[in-house]
């Protein structure tokens, strides 16, 4: 089976070392710096199981690695069209693509019957421009749990447990499935197939959207940001809101919120990805993460004051020249 990483950020490396040291064969999609780290040095990961230094096919043609059998897109949001571009050449007619992204995902109304069924999510999907570039028949939805930082280019620390929640979008079992389930499994990884992707989704958005924007506004730690008692009205009043959606729309999170805290504090001193990706001068998630699920709020005319005053504050921030970030 030919596997392609696509995007060797802190979680793409972190698959890819843990996949390439249980035998599979592993691709690389990559380019600049970390391109030519990874073809000289490999990639180097620490985790909760030690450390793994493992040798991977890299490039930055998706011509040149050829047919996949599974890609996992491990990019961040704003960078999804072209990289679901970059991997047409890769593409067989049974290829399963899995995209490790966080947020509201662009298949969200594909695959299911309902009120919105084929609907698009003009904050990640405007016109449908991104769902036209792959069709959602190869598509199996994906929430990780897993908190990594990368170091330098190929090189990843991640100090907690891993784990990957897989289902086909339209909410069946499957053999494909059970199959890429297997895999990641045999990879040290703990992988777990379930007939309602949605609800883990929504389970990761509760977290995305109560610890990552707030991240970028207080520069505080997971750990800081849901035990520090200056912070957790706030955080408790976003995730009733986003509790309240999820319900709207059929989802079932399991955990209590007095356990979800308890949870996110359990993390430890964690930056969150968003925190990472302002202090690169990266751009934001803020649509994935935050705008759409405001505009699902929409949809069913349920308001989201405290998340919407949040997310705006973040972005204003965000858009701060970067001198007058360090004043």
């Amino acid at each position: 089976m030919n596997i392609c990483i696509a995007g060797a950020g802190a979680i793409g490396c972190t698959l890819a070392a843990r996949l390439a040291k249980s035998g599979q064969t592993v691709n690389v999609l990559a380019r600049g710096t970390t391109l030519e780290t990874i073809q000289k040095k490999g990639i180097h990961l620490t985790d909760i199981d030690g450390e793994h230094k493992v040798t991977v096919n890299a490039s930055d043609s998706a011509k040149e690695l050829g047919p996949q059998d599974i890609i996992f897109i491990c990019t961040k949001a704003p960078a999804l069209p072209a990289m679901l571009k970059l991997i047409a050449p890769m593409l067989h007619k049974k290829t399963i693509v899995i995209p490790v992204v966080n947020g509201i995902p662009w298949w969200y109304f594909q695959g299911i019957e309902g009120r919105f069924s084929g609907d698009s999510i003009q904050a990640i999907d405007p016109e449908g421009s991104v769902s036209k570039l792959l069709p959602h028949t190869h598509l199996i939805g994906c929430v990780v749990f897993i908190t990594a930082f990368r170091n330098s280019p190929g090189v990843v620390t991640s100090t907690n447990p891993h784990l990957i929640v897989l289902g086909e979008i339209n909410h069946q079992m499957s053999e494909r499935l059970e199959e890429v389930r297997k895999v990641i499994e045999d990879a040290g990884i703990e992988a777990r197939a379930t007939d309602n992707i949605r609800d883990q989704i929504w389970t990761k958005v509760a977290a995305n959207i109560t610890s990552n924007p707030l991240s970028v506004v207080t520069k505080g730690t997971l750990e800081q940001l849901y035990a520090d008692d200056r912070l957790k009205p706030l955080v408790r009043r976003m995730l009733d809101e986003v509790l309240l959606i999820a319900a709207a729309y059929g989802a079932r999170i399991r955990f209590d919120p007095h356990t979800f805290m308890e949870l996110g504090a359990g993390m430890g001193a964690v930056k969150t990805s968003m925190l990472q990706d302002y202090e690169a001068g990266q751009p934001l998630e803020l649509d994935a993460i935050g705008y759409s699920v405001l505009e699902l709020a929409n949809k069913v005319d349920i308001p989201m004051i405290a998340t919407q005053n949040l997310l705006d504050l973040t972005q204003f921030i965000a858009a701060q020249p970067q001198t007058q970030k360090q004043l």
